[in-house]
């Protein structure tokens, strides 16, 4: 199960994209599950995160240096500045989110619902699992995010 893939913002959508790509079945990744929310983490997720009030979120991913920042035509105030931010300090790029990857994310569901900031963060470059020899450089690349995201929060 992709856990990345099971929160209520376009899981349907996700299902279908997801289905005609061939991931119809448990996997490690790319497959949806069969509805959102049903695997336990990700509902721990979705639960913690309706019991805070989160100014932002950061989801975490390992692929491409990348920082991702909208979902779908929802666009939080100040989001695209504070990924601005989050790119400067990171080195990474910040990009509009793949359509066949946008959807039931938690940062998409995060800002569908709380119409407040959400960024996926994909570190490292490579196959996955990423190479511990990686760590000491996506440490620092995201230093700067975490303590940026830290002070606006």
């Amino acid at each position: 199960m992709d856990l990345n893939l099971q929160f209520p913002a376009g899981w349907q959508q996700a299902r279908e994209i997801k289905f005609a790509q061939g991931f119809t079945s448990p996997a490690p990744r790319d497959f949806v599950g069969y509805g959102p929310l049903t695997e336990p983490e990700s509902l721990a997720i979705y639960n913690f995160t309706l019991e805070h009030n989160f100014s932002l979120v950061l989801a975490y991913h390992s692929q491409g240096e990348v920082i991702y920042w909208q979902f779908q035509n929802y666009t939080p105030p100040n989001s695209l500045a504070i990924g601005t931010q989050f790119a400067n300090v990171s080195g990474y790029s910040l990009e509009d989110t793949p359509f066949n990857s946008s959807f039931a994310g938690y940062k998409d569901w995060f800002i569908q619902d709380y119409r407040r900031p959400g960024y996926t963060i994909e570190v490292g470059q490579g196959v996955n699992p990423l190479p511990i020899s990686q760590f000491d450089k996506i440490y620092y690349d995201n230093l700067g995010i975490l303590v940026l995201a830290a002070i606006l929060a």
